[in-house]
């Protein structure tokens, strides 16, 4: 069924579009500025394989005219949460997020978890990807800031207490064991810890813990103490991301496979505070910016709280004019950014990382829960023709640019699922120039050199498989790595262009279904081991920009810049020492310290990591 349209009926003003099946159910919501230019495009050439699928599907449309854009994005949101339309992105779970609701506008208000923020008085906190997030925030709220959770109507003169007063949970207010007064700065600071706002929680109990002991209130001091310690501990598992105090949520997009996810990082008071996960639907041929841009809409029509940044992994859709809607909800500016350098884009790229372990995670449990791990294993066994079961399989890669600082990667799957204790990587040190099959020998005869020559026992567990990156080139140097050490587990190369597998004296490539789990198994491997050897090789090259820069400065020479790489490791560590810890490295003065912290607060910057090598 094709929707038939009048296109020149259809008004010149902003508006939401809706398509809809046979039945009149929404399969389909968009917003536009210009209604008719927008609804014009899904009937053009080009328009894309979703666009036709969904004219093709569409058996009813209908818009409805708004008054600006605006109010088009907000009604456009609202549609897709109640409807949730299969083609439009949307949050994979279909139900409603977890919230954490404080009953402020109560005299003694009681902490619940509930499912939908109402405009009610009360405040809350959310949304959180699942209870068991929520919860553990609570539990550690509750142990610092004790509340009420039951249904007692409170008057102070119930005869005993629950159970969670013995627990230390709840502070009795229904006994009269804590006025109105005193409870409602206990949650007070619930509010403010649950914000982020720990140093002020702290300084606050602090001062409260102080007039207590002047009043030889000990008891009371004693607990207030108690929480002090608590709150600290908390934010000592707390990474300090921003040198100023500032609120910001940064949110990266990671995709794969069909799949798409977006972690959400809470800073606040430049501390991380935490995070959260969420995969989504409906992502299938849009673009990063429309995806992200669609998350980005949907999760702050329903958040609690909106920070002063928003900081994103790519630009996204109508951009400003989303900025321009969260300010409005805000009722202060909010700055959206897609952070190009500096501490800003680093975190967006830790996000960005955290979110793609994410999908990988997801796709491993996904594997094993439904046993596809095995079968996948079974049908590549199959199908290549391998004798023994491929039980451990190890993927190898080579990454360099021109054959400069090349490295080489070893990931380990065992049962189908990354073994990632057991992968290593390697400096290549023995060839000279771009010559990626000496490269790949180099690196195999230092991994089997490890056992059958070294007897190396972390060396020790052999492959069933072992699956190279290339083609037949890069085969013929695995094999012949194999036949010096007398090995005899089987090895295949795929190519990437056109995911074929190619085998030792079989001229014609092996091609795996498309879609199978044979083939989806060795792309993840052939993918991790890539990801693995490109992100020792771009460590090694900033480490290697952070040496530069270091010649640069008077005063260093070789000595003192290794024992300043040795000890910091990174451009940011040696920028961020003190003047005296720059001091008492070893061959370094109060001079030359001063030289390096001048140098490098100039602007210039680099930075490094390490990891296990081979």
């Amino acid at each position: 069924m094709a929707v038939q349209l009048d296109l020149t009926s259809i008004p010149t003003q902003a508006g939401v579009y809706i398509f809809k099946d046979g039945s009149g159910r929404p399969i389909y919501v968009g917003k536009a500025a210009r209604l008719r230019d927008r609804v014009r495009s899904y009937f053009g050439a080009g328009a894309g394989f979703k666009a036709d699928q969904l004219v093709l599907e569409a058996g009813d449309f209908e818009y409805i005219v708004t008054g600006s854009e605006m109010e088009a994005l907000i009604l456009e949101q609202s549609l897709i949460k109640r409807h949730r339309p299969r083609y439009n992105i949307r949050f994979k779970d279909d139900k409603r997020y977890p919230y954490i609701r404080i009953a402020w506008q109560d005299d003694f208000p009681k902490v619940h978890m509930v499912r939908q923020m109402r405009r009610d008085g009360a405040k809350y906190f959310g949304p959180f990807a699942s209870s068991q997030a929520m919860y553990q925030t609570l539990d550690i709220a509750r142990r610092i800031f004790p509340y009420l959770t039951c249904d007692r109507k409170i008057t102070g003169k119930d005869k005993q207490p629950c159970l969670y007063y013995h627990l230390h949970l709840c502070t009795a207010p229904c006994i009269g064991a804590i006025d109105k007064e005193g409870y409602r700065k206990s949650i007070a600071g619930l509010v403010r810890f649950l914000e982020g706002k720990h140093e002020e929680v702290v300084g606050s109990l602090k001062k409260q813990m102080a007039e207590a002991a002047e009043n030889l209130q000990y008891e009371r001091a004693a607990r207030l103490r108690d929480q002090v310690r608590a709150v600290e501990r908390a934010m000592e598992k707390q990474r300090i991301v921003s040198k100023t105090p500032t609120d910001q949520d940064v949110i990266a997009l990671a995709r794969k496979n069909g799949e798409a996810g977006v972690q959400v990082f809470f800073v606040r008071q430049g501390r991380m505070i935490g995070r959260e996960s969420f995969i989504l639907d409906g992502v299938a041929g849009e673009s990063e910016g429309e995806v992200l841009g669609s998350f980005v809409k949907q999760y702050y029509d329903g958040v609690a709280y909106i920070p002063a940044e928003v900081l994103l992994s790519s630009p996204i859709a109508d951009q400003n004019l989303v900025g321009d809607w969260l300010a409005k909800r805000r009722e202060a500016k909010v700055e959206i950014a897609v952070p190009r350098r500096g501490q800003r884009k680093e975190l967006v790229a830790l996000a960005e990382e955290n979110a793609a372990q994410m999908l990988e995670h997801l796709e491993a449990q996904a594997l094993a829960e439904e046993g596809k791990a095995v079968s996948a294993l079974a049908d590549l066994q199959e199908r290549l023709g391998l004798e023994e079961f491929p039980s451990r399989i190890e993927g190898y890669d080579i990454s360099n640019i021109q054959g400069q600082m090349a490295t080489g990667s070893m990931v380990v799957f065992k049962e189908g699922r990354p073994t990632k204790a057991a992968y290593r990587h390697f400096r290549i040190r023995g060839v000279p120039g771009a010559d990626d099959y000496a490269m790949m020998k180099e690196v195999l005869r230092r991994r089997f050199r490890r056992v059958m020559d070294e007897g190396a026992k972390e060396w020790a567990e052999l492959p069933d498989l072992i699956l190279i990156d290339g083609g037949k080139g890069q085969l013929s140097a695995a094999k012949e790595v194999l036949d010096e050490y007398g090995l005899w587990f089987p090895a295949v190369a795929l190519a990437k262009e056109r995911e074929e597998i190619f085998k030792p004296g079989q001229p014609n490539p092996i091609i795996l279904p498309e879609g199978s789990g044979s083939l989806h198994l060795v792309q993840r491997i052939r993918d991790e081991a890539h990801r693995f050897a490109k992100g020792y090789h771009e460590r090694l090259r900033r480490k290697e920009g952070l040496a530069s820069v270091l010649e640069e400065i008077p005063g260093i020479g070789p000595r003192r810049r290794k024992a300043l790489l040795q000890h910091f490791g990174s451009w940011e560590a040696i920028r961020k020492a003190t003047l005296q810890e720059l001091s008492e490295i070893k061959g370094m003065n109060e001079i030359v310290a001063q030289r390096v912290k001048e140098h490098l607060d100039s602007g210039q910057n680099s930075s490094g990591d390490g990891g296990k090598s081979g």
